[in-house]
């Protein structure tokens, strides 16, 4: 099941707002951090910080000696939303291959959803896109080194394929692979976006989506390594 994360309640007052209460530094700075992940993923990149000062129960100026701008203040949330819910497991998996490829793939995928499809993680991504944050393509970039192009290297080894060193990796060939991370971040789109739930486990479906791959990605892959422009060949000596 995706179900929103599990982030604690900070203290509030009977009016709602979260307690003034003297925090040292390094609470207090998590404290507006945690507060402006729930704050962004519910109204997007819109909500300016008087409001968000006004749900913590503090001053705007309080906010500012933190982070001296919204932009930094939005830099902190991809760092704790984004980077600090990586996992190197994910890097790991898709390069053992004492596993099936298809099973690497689904552990991988299986284990990212669990990052990947909570509530401010799909609600922050989607809103950053709309409003043209860096989130997005810092976050993509990432995701397309550690992740994407290993797993293009490790398909080229499956299927007996030219490595890089010969044939550097084709447009079409990592848009491919693209494509289930499209899907699987699609099952939080429909949970946390259209409200429309999975009518199965989201493991099943993960499970099932790398399997439809994995079957098309035998046939498709040959034929666009072979294809490649000459010019892009570098053939061993």
């Amino acid at each position: 099941m995706m179900e929103r994360i599990d982030v604690t309640p900070l203290p509030k007052c009977q009016d709602g707002a979260i307690t003034r209460g003297r925090l040292a530094g390094q609470a207090r700075e998590q404290q507006i951090v945690q507060e402006a992940v729930r704050f962004f993923a519910e109204l997007g990149f819109g909500g300016d910080t008087r409001q968000l000062a006004r749900r913590l129960g503090v001053t705007q100026s309080l906010i500012y000696k933190y982070f001296p701008n919204k932009a930094a203040l939005i830099d902190r949330v991809y760092e704790e939303v984004y980077l600090g819910r990586w996992d190197p497991y994910w890097e790991v998996v898709i390069r053992d291959r004492t596993l099936a490829l298809e099973d690497r793939l689904t552990r991988l995928y299986v284990a990212y959803a669990q990052a990947a499809l909570t509530w401010d993680w799909v609600r922050i991504f989607m809103f950053s896109g709309l409003r043209g944050e860096t989130i997005n393509q810092n976050y993509l970039n990432m995701l397309r080194n550690r992740i994407l192009e290993p797993i293009a290297v490790e398909f080229r080894h499956e299927l007996g394929l030219p490595m890089v060193e010969e044939v550097p990796f084709q447009v079409a060939e990592i848009e491919l692979i693209w494509s289930i991370n499209a899907r699987v971040f699609y099952f939080g789109q429909r949970q946390w976006i259209f409200d429309v739930p999975l009518e199965a486990p989201v493991e099943e479906m993960i499970a099932l989506t790398i399997r439809h791959f994995v079957a098309g990605a035998r046939v498709v892959l040959p034929n666009l390594i072979k294809e490649a422009p000459n010019e892009s060949r570098r053939m061993l000596k």
